[in-house]
């Protein structure tokens, strides 16, 4: 049996997944919303976020819903939810880790 492709998404890939689990949005909403929710720590800039959407259109993990000139809105799939429920399970998983980890050089063990 092939083993499945190991999937790390970027931060600015986890946040854009984050931003359509809200809802359809175009990307300068995206946009917004990675910028309100990390209080400006995480920049994605157009030419990043547009290569993010292309890919994520190709593998099907969003689609367009609506096209209004060059506004393209944008709407995740239930194969992008699994990609960013796994990411985020993988990420909750990680700090637990580290968690432990601090708390054992805490007390010298």
């Amino acid at each position: 049996m092939p083993r499945q492709a190991l999937i790390i998404l970027t931060e600015s890939m986890f946040y854009v997944l984050m931003a359509l689990r809200q809802g359809p949005m175009c990307g300068i909403d995206v946009a917004d919303f990675i910028d309100r929710h990390t209080a400006g720590r995480v920049q994605v800039g157009p030419a990043t976020l547009y290569t993010i959407l292309g890919k994520f259109v190709q593998e099907k993990w969003i689609r367009e819903v609506e096209v209004a000139g060059r506004k393209r809105t944008y709407q995740i799939t239930d194969r992008g939810n699994k990609a960013y429920e796994q990411e985020w399970e993988r990420l909750r998983r990680m700090l637990a880790d580290a968690g432990h980890a601090q708390e054992e050089a805490a007390h010298g063990n």
